[in-house]
Order: structure tokens, then sequence, then C-alpha cells
């Protein structure tokens, strides 16, 4: 908890690696996952950076491992999912990965072309199988001259219209195969183009013809064309060119038609014969292939990100190393030790590695410690902001607050159940549900959640225990303590009867011992009554939560060392929030404690009370009466002037007023006093500076502890005095431990004081105080704190306003549809209509109430969380620690 309730601390380190350990050094951090690289050089263009051409060779090796994956994909084969987590490999075993994947690329890409052109073989001698049956057919049909005479009938005529002698014409024909779908077209420019002078028989393909290409199945069809003479048989074949229809050689003999056929036959088979040896041997490739593809991947991936990340760095020719620069957690320094000394053992260098702590102005970045349970609630407070560096996380109080608030207005225990066993089901399959890459996004949201959804139906199952809900309907658990007494006579004669509770409730069992009564399930005025309680708790659940949130901001401003935000910003926001709210709730624990049935009539109404309350309009109670007159008695109301207006506690108009005064006296408080203080000591420091011919800080504080510094520093213009001074002497004016860290050596670390320092210097040397925009600021400040924390608390009634939609919601669905069903009267088909209308009530459960319902929940728990919660105390403007890992790295999807 202590990690995730406040960033770890981080420190901006040098590394000075040698060239030859470089790589091995940088693999171990990546392995580590610890470690955040800057950029030392960002005006560099990509292409001039120094392992550049490394960086080509790995984007090579991922070009043909691409290769490889999309022709398993092709043969619908998957890269196995292991859990194995190869090392990066060394420098020198690149070449032997970029020859295997040479060899195996080149060997698909050869025995790809092999088959496609086997493929495109087969397919012609298919289609050529084909025309000569079809025209064997075509011939057989019709005789040996047959289909000839037809076809001379057809286009042979004199200019008179009398056909001229059948044994003067001579007719010639092609035979080729054409696809199906360019039949109609084909047959229309035939007939346009040759005016009517050929003539057209085809016949489909029974079998679809397989692309030697893509593989696709394609349907084709067997033509055979008859012409006179040569003219046309040229316009022929270039109609058929144009239509991509392939023509082939078919003798007119039957005979000669029947030994090529069986030629064609036995080359098919020959032909197959090849086709499966080379798929097979095409198999055995992709099989060696398959086994090795995702270490391969990964091994690329971190050989690439090794060469990105030693392009960041800076290289020191005299000393042949590189320099890095990088953040870390400072408890993970003694880690990052050992990673570095395994990576210089692992390169065989003399020369170690040197860590250096350095002092830095820059903040650093956020870093939360999580596991698979805590970060999914990180990353609901991440989406709102990334936390400052070491201010109080809120993702500790999410953990309990969001599936709270969540179940506040989702509480059913019927629905808090399936929701509970949905998530439960996930958190026990994680295993399977994270290993593999799914595409379903719904889905995967749901699985990445599946520890929030578990704790919210969790305690939706207590809510829904507390109101008493299950599916919309009560339990009598531990016996209800109201007991009517009335006969049957008198319930038969009217349909309603009010219980009052000094007749009816059982004062020596007391009331029901967890949630609400399953009385007020039966009751009429159940709405009126759920609506009160609903409505109190949420206003009490709302202001703690906001209570919680400014005490946090007090943590916050101790932490940081700002005491003049404790008292002119905390101090103030306390007051002004208990004060007005704070009191509102105090009213509401009285009300249910000190009021009881004897006083029903006259029990106060809280929110005309603190309405009046800031309109000082009070209804005095009767002075005829001595004594206790505020005590909750059996009087009648007009006999003691006793309203649900009048006042209901002694000395209650001065509180209040006291109360409202003090409130409004803490806006000009928050408003003013920050400014003016900040004011005054900038206008102090002038002074002193001015006094003592300072320009900064740091120069102000060196002048005063230095008084005896030599004259010729102070005489160079500009020369800041801490120049000739020591490192030591540097520390200790400044507070800090001076030592430099060398191999885990103690340094500089950059701690939460030091940033505010910084950030303190940088706008005393850079920036001129502006009391207008100060101020500003403040009032900004101000105005929206006391108007937020109005809007808030009304915001907070979003809890019982969502919790009454739903719980009627789920008794209308109960009503209209399950309970009707139960009062029909059928002796046999009830049975069966009672399990359709059973599994359409489920349906829309799950749809409705579950889904749709939760979701929309879930949304205003987020808006409480980061709105009225976060607001307080979190400021949300740091930047999120990226280190370098290699983690992310062992999926092996290759197009990432």
């Amino acid at each position: 908890m202590g990690a995730l309730f406040r960033s770890e601390e981080m420190n901006l380190c040098q590394i000075f690696l040698q060239s030859e350990a470089a790589y091995a050094c940088v693999s171990e951090l990546g392995e580590l996952g610890l470690v955040q690289f800057k950029d030392l050089n960002p005006d560099v263009n990509a292409f001039q950076r120094k392992f550049v051409s490394e960086i080509m060779r790995c984007e090579e090796m991922q070009r043909k491992l691409r290769y490889i994956h999309k022709e398993l994909k092709k043969d619908q084969m998957k890269i196995p999912d292991t859990d194995e987590n190869p090392k990066a490999p060394a420098p020198k075993e690149m070449i032997d990965l970029e020859a295997t994947f040479e060899k195996i690329e080149s060997e698909l890409k050869e025995v790809n072309t092999n088959a496609e052109a086997l493929r495109r073989n087969y397919l012609e001698l298919t289609e050529l199988k084909e025309v000569l049956k079809k025209t064997h057919v075509f011939f057989s049909e019709h005789g040996r001259h047959g289909i000839v005479d037809d076809a001379q009938h057809a286009l042979m005529h004199d200019e008179g219209g009398g056909f001229v002698p059948i044994t003067s014409v001579q007719l010639g024909f092609v035979a080729g195969v054409i696809p199906r779908e360019k039949i109609p077209a084909f047959e229309r420019l035939l007939w346009f183009a040759n005016r009517g002078n050929t003539f057209l028989k085809y016949d489909d393909i029974d079998q679809p013809l397989e692309d030697p290409v893509s593989g696709d199945a394609i349907d084709k069809c067997v033509f055979l064309i008859f012409f006179q003479g040569e003219q046309l048989k040229a316009r022929v074949r270039k109609i058929c060119e144009g239509f991509k229809a392939t023509l082939y050689p078919c003798p007119e003999i039957s005979q000669e038609r029947t030994e090529m056929l069986t030629g064609v036959s036995t080359r098919l088979e020959d032909l197959k014969t090849v086709l499966n040896q080379t798929k097979d041997h095409r198999m055995r490739v992709l099989m060696s292939a398959q086994k090795e593809l995702r270490t391969w991947i990964i091994k690329v991936k971190k050989i690439k990100a090794i060469y990105h990340t030693l392009n960041m760095c800076n290289f020191d020719v005299s000393h042949n190393s590189l320099i890095a620069e990088c953040w870390t957690p400072v408890s993970g320094l003694e880690e990052i030790q050992q990673a570095l000394k395994h990576g210089t053992e692992l390169s065989g260098s003399t020369v170690p590695s040197i860590l250096h702590r350095m002092q830095t102005k820059e903040v650093p970045p956020t870093y939360f410690k999580t596991n698979k349970f805590t970060s999914v609630f990180q990353e609901i407070i991440d989406a709102y902001g990334i936390a400052t560096y070491q201010e109080v996380n809120p993702a500790p109080y999410a953990i309990i607050s969001f599936p709270f608030l969540f179940a506040v207005m989702f509480g059913d225990f019927g629905h808090g159940f399936i929701m509970f066993l949905a998530g439960f089901w996930m958190v026990i399959m994680e295993k399977k549900l994270t290993s593999g890459k799914s595409d379903n996004e719904i889905m995967n949201m749901f699985v990445g959640g599946r520890y929030i959804i578990t704790m919210m139906g969790l305690f939706s199952i207590y809510t829904g225990l507390i109101y008493n809900d299950i599916f919309s309907k009560s339990v009598n658990i531990f016996g209800s303590g109201w007991h009517p007494s009335y006969d049957f006579k008198t319930l038969q004669a009217e349909s309603s009867r009010v219980l009052n509770p000094e007749d009816h409730f059982d004062n020596t069992t007391g009331p029901y011992p967890f949630g609400v009564d399953p009385i007020w399930q039966s009751s009429l005025n159940k709405i009126t009554f759920t609506n009160s309680l609903k409505m109190k708790i949420s206003v009490i659940f709302g202001v703690s939560q906001m209570l919680l949130g400014v005490l946090l901001s007090c943590v916050n401003h101790v932490y940081f060392r700002r005491p003049i935000n404790i008292f002119c910003e905390f101090i103030p926001q306390i007051v002004f929030l208990l004060c007005l709210f704070g009191y509102l709730v105090a009213l509401v624990f009285y009300k249910w404690i000190f009021f009881t049935s004897l006083c029903t009539q006259y029990a106060p109404q809280l929110l005309i009370q603190f309405i009046n309350m800031f309109l000082i309009t009070y209804t005095p109670r009767s002075a005829n009466f001595t004594g206790d007159v505020y005590a909750c008695m059996d009087i009648e109301p007009t006999v003691i002037n006793a309203t649900s207006q009048t006042v209901f506690y002694e000395h209650q108009q001065p509180i209040q007023i006291t109360l409202v005064v003090l409130a409004l006296l803490m806006v000009p408080v928050m408003l003013l006093f920050k400014p003016f203080i900040l004011r005054a000591r900038h206008n102090a420091r002038v002074k002193r500076r001015a006094g003592l011919n300072a320009t900064s800080q740091r120069t102000l504080i060196h002048n005063e502890e230095h008084p005896e510094s030599s004259d010729d520093s102070k005489k160079v213009k500009g020369e800041r005095p801490e120049a000739h001074l020591s490192d030591i002497e540097l520390g200790a004016m400044s507070g800090k431990d001076p030592t430099m860290s060398i191999n885990g050596e103690d340094g500089g670390v950059v701690s939460h004081s030091e940033v505010g320092l910084v950030e303190l210097e940088e706008e005393e040397e850079e920036e001129e105080f502006d009391m207008g925009e100060i101020f500003i600021h403040q009032a900004i400040h101000t105005i929206e704190y006391c108007l937020g924390c109005i809007s808030h608390t009304a915001s907070y009634l979003r809890l019982w306003a969502l919790s009454l939609a739903h719980a009627q919601l789920s008794e209308v669905l109960w009503s209209m549809l399950f309970r009707f069903s139960l009062t029909m009267d059928f002796a046999y088909a009830g049975g069966f209509i009672i399990f359709f209308v059973f599994a359409a009530f489920a349906a829309v459960t799950v749809a409705v109430l579950l889904l749709m319902e939760g979701l929309s929940a879930f949304l205003h728990t987020l808006r409480l969380h980061w709105v009225e919660f976060n607001s307080k105390f979190y400021m949300g403007e740091g930047y999120k620690f990226a280190p370098y890992s290699f983690k992310h790295l062992l999926d092996a999807d290759i197009d990432e």
C-alpha cells in the first residue's frame, strides 16, 4: 500500500557503457524493465544515428518474418503460443539469423514459383481435357456432320434469300474456355461484330477450377465457334483475346480427339503427383519454421529495441564509450547495478559500467508498482490524469470506494450475484483468456476489468442485502419486527390499513437485524420510505468522500512542505465544508436518533430547515412550555405550536447563524490571504537581494553563509559565487548529501523537497512576480471550491436516483413479465409457458439490468471519482514512467 499511496522516488542517472559491453548491458536492462532512457540526440535525424544500419537489418529480418507468417496464414497454420522468453541474441548471431531467414524465404519463394507454374500447367491441361470432352459430346449429339450441317444452314444464304448448296461451304471452328460470367457479353459481341456470321455453342464445366495464383475457385464454360473464312477467324480470335478466353487445339477427327484426351489424362495424373510432392515439401518447410517463428520474432524485436535505445545515447569517441541518461526508481538501483554487472560479464569486457546518480531540475516521471489486481484501478485514475510526482494517489481508496459507490446505485443481491459469478469465472480462467489474442474488443475489455467486475458484484451483493432486494423481491430471513393485529374481517373490509408503530411494532425484538425490514416490500408507501433513506445515505457518503479528499490535500501540503497552503487553503476549506454540509449530515443522524414514532408529526424537514438556515428564517415553538420542550414527547403538535419547520433543538438559531457566518468568513480567507502573503514574501526577498547584490535565491544563500568570499570573485560580472566552491561546500549549503554515486554509492536523489526547491528557484530566477495573475488564479480556485461543495453534494444524489431507477426497472420487469406468467391458469401448458417466459426474463435481465444499467452505474461512479473526489486534492499533472522493457515484446505479433 505504501508504494501505491505515493509514487516511487525517482532518480536521474548517467550510465557509462564501454562500446563492447553496451549491447549486453542494455539487453539486461530491457529484461529488468526499470529504466526509462532519455533521448540525448533529439536533433539528430533517425538516418544519421550510429546504429541505423543495424536497425535497417532488423527491419529487413522483420520483413522476411512477415513473409513467412503470411505463408503460414495461407495454410491456416498458427504460431504456437508458449511462455518461452528467449534472451536477446548476441550481435554476432544476427548473421546466423539473417542467413536462416534468407534461406527459408528463398526456399519458400522457389517452392511457390514452382507450385504456381505447376498449377497453371495443371489448369491448362484440365481445361484442354474439358474442351476435348465437351467437343466430343457436341459432335456425338448431332452425328458426325450434324453440328456442321446446323452451322452451315444457320450461316450461309444467297443474296436473294435462298440457301447456297451445302457442299460449296467450307466451315472452320475454334474451341476454348471462358469464365462463365462473361458468356452473355461474349455472345452478344460475337453476333454484332461478325454480323451474325458465327455460330456459338457452349456448355458449363461441372467442377469449379482453381486459380493458380490466388487459389480461388472459378467457374468456366467450354465454347465452340463456327465461322467461314480467314477474316472471320482472325476477328473471332481477337474477340477471344479481348475477353481473356483461352483457345485450345481440337482435332476434327474423333479418333484423334480420343488419342489426345488419353494423353492429356496421363499427363494430368503425373502432374498431380508432382503437385502433391511440391505441397508436401512446402508443408515441411513451413512446419520447421512454425516451431521457431515465435522465438525468432521476439529475438528480432529485442535486437531492434536494443539498437533503438543505443541510438539515444551519446558516443564518447575519446573513451570509446556510450553515455546514457535515464530515470530509475531509487528502490531498483541495486537491481540495475546487478544487471549492468551481469551484462559486462556476458560481454567479456574488463572495464565495468558506471552508474552515476545526478542532481537535476527536471520533474521526474510518476511510477507506481501495481499488480494484476490493482492495475485496473490505477488505469482508471490515470485516465483522468497521471499523478504529479509523489502526490497522493487516489487508486488505493478507489479499490474500495469505486465498487462500493457502484453497488449503492446497483444494489440487488440477484444481479450482483450474477455479476460476481461472471467476474469470478474470468478470474479463474484468466490464464486461458489472456493468453490468446482475441479480435473481440468488447470481450477483451471485460477480461481486462475482471477484478473490478468481481468486486462490483461482491459489493452489490452486500448492498442488495442492505436494501433487502433480490430481483425486486424481499426475503424475510430474521423475521419482521412488524406484527399486524387486524383480524380477517377488518382486512376484508378495507384494501389497505395503516400500521401504527405503537400498536404493531414489536419493541422487544427490535428492528430488523440486517438491512430493510421485508414488510416494506408489500407496503404502499415503499417508495416514500426508500427514497428518504437512500437520499440521506447518498448525502452522507458524498460529504464523507469529499471530506476525505480535503484531508488528503492536507497530506500533500505537509509532504511538499507548503505551510501557507495548509493555513490559507486547507483549514478554510475544511471549515467551510463542515460548517455547511458536515452540519447537514449531523442533522440527519440527529433526526434518526432523537425522533421516534411519538413525534412524527413535528419531525423536522431537513431540506426546509437547511434552506431556512441560509435565509435566517426561524419558527420558534410556543413559549408557554417550560422545561425540555425539544424532547420527543407524546404531545399534540398544536399545543406546543410545533411543525416540521419549527426549531427542534435548543440554541438552534444561534448555532446555525454562527456556522453560516463562519463559513462565509472562510471565503475571503481563501481568496485574499495567500496572494498577499506571497506578495509580502516577494517584496522582502527583493529587498534582501538588493541589499546583498544577489541575482538568485542560491546566490543569496551563498552570500549570507560566505561573507568571506574573495573580492575577485565578486568583481566578475554575472559570475555565480558558487562556481568557486567545491561540490562538498555546495552540498552543505543546500542541505543535501553531496556525494556522487559510482557503481552503487549514495548520491543525489530527486526528492519531493528538492522538486519544490527547484520549482521555487525557477520561478524566482526566470519569472517575475505578477500579483494580478496570482490573485485571479486564487479567485478561480476559491470560486471553484465553494460552488463545487454545493454542486458536488447535489451530484452525489445520483446514488439515490440510479438506485431508485434500478429497483423500479427490476420491479417492472418482474411484474409485467414473470409474475404475469405465474398468474395464468393452464393445466399443462403453464409449465412450457413459464419456461419460455423465464428465458425472456433472464435475457432482458442480463441485457438491460446487468449490461445497460451496469454500464450506466459504472459511468456515474467514474464521474464521482474523477470530479467530486479527485478535484479536492489531485492535480494529475505528471507524466507516466515508461520503462524500457521487453515485457511488451513477448507478443508474437510481427505487425507491431
